[in-house]
């Protein structure tokens, strides 16, 4: 059957379609994004301007007739930290539903670490063992441990990269003091839970998802995307100690001629990279391993588990 998956995230909004049965990978058929970066787009009052609803839903319309026009079956809607945390979310869910028929369904965080790490402990396998799944989107870093498909622990923190981006560094290239104090308050947000990992003892494979990581893992070397799914890219705590001084010295403009940097992350990447390093930090990582399944992947692959 061909599925679509409408993910109505912090940063974009994006179009998943895939081939799929039961007991078979997923196979990516078309993808259609948009970025609306709704993380960005909150007011002093934590809720979605209204021309960020007004945008959303346009961009769910436009979705929805790309997934017509290619044949999609069903699709599968849902939304991550920007919807679920904005103070008028629930006011965004009914618009939607009411001028698009598409009533998105709103994950937890907790829920979102969970079938990230499904992705991954599916693309990687039982052979990986003890797993350790960290992904950074717009809005929230999501973290899972592991050693079967469902975590033995999964936490969601406020620590996106579009959240961080907008809410502590306004500067561009950002002020160094300002770089300094989020540095802080990332590095204490995830030390409060390191604690309900370790006690699980020592992954066996440490694995990073999202865009952040995959252009933090390019600009540190990594080989390009056109080189395809299975070529493996790792990023290491050392390259990504390197980039971090680096990152915070350049304008987002700047930042686009780096490998692998979209003019849309551009601005994100240093949040994200100090994210990135804290947890690799905290939790011991010297190298992490790059998988190009993640939530939308995970998503499917519930849905397929679940047919008859």
């Amino acid at each position: 059957m061909r599925l679509g998956v409408l993910d109505v995230g912090s940063n974009t909004v994006h179009l998943l379609v895939v081939d799929a049965h039961p007991g078979a990978r997923p196979l990516p058929a078309y993808s259609h994004k948009a970025e609306l970066r709704l993380a960005e787009l909150l007011d002093e009052r934590g809720a979605i301007s209204e021309d960020g609803v007004e945008r959303l839903v346009a961009t769910v319309l436009e979705a929805l007739q790309v997934a017509e026009d290619k044949g999609v079956e069903s699709v599968l809607p849902f939304a991550t930290s920007a919807v679920r945390e904005a103070t008028n979310g629930d006011e965004v869910l009914r618009r939607v539903a009411a001028e698009t028929a598409v009533e998105l369904q709103v994950l937890a965080g907790e829920d979102e670490a969970r079938l990230t790490f499904l992705a991954a402990r599916r693309w990687l396998g039982w052979s990986a063992g003890r797993l350790l799944v960290l992904d950074i989107g717009g809005g929230s870093l999501e973290i899972a441990y592991g050693l079967d498909e469902d975590p033995d622990v999964a936490v969601s923190l406020p620590l996106g990269a579009g959240r961080l981006t907008a809410g502590d560094l306004p500067g561009d290239p950002p002020d160094s003091e300002d770089v300094r104090t989020l540095r802080r308050r990332v590095r204490a947000e995830i030390a409060k839970v390191v604690s309900e990992f370790t006690r699980f003892g020592t992954p066996d494979r440490v694995v990073g998802t999202s865009k952040t990581f995959r252009q933090l893992a390019r600009i540190a070397g990594a080989a390009r995307s056109a080189e395809g799914l299975y070529v493996q890219r790792e990023l290491t705590r050392k390259k990504l100690e390197e980039w971090v001084p680096r990152l915070g010295s350049m304008s987002a403009q700047e930042r686009v001629t780096l490998p692998g940097v979209s003019e849309g992350r551009s601005r994100q990447l240093l949040a994200g990279a100090l994210v990135a390093e804290a947890a690799m930090d905290l939790f011991g990582v010297e190298t992490l391993e790059i998988c190009p399944w993640a939530l939308r992947e995970g998503v499917i692959l519930r849905r397929l588990d679940h047919l008859p």
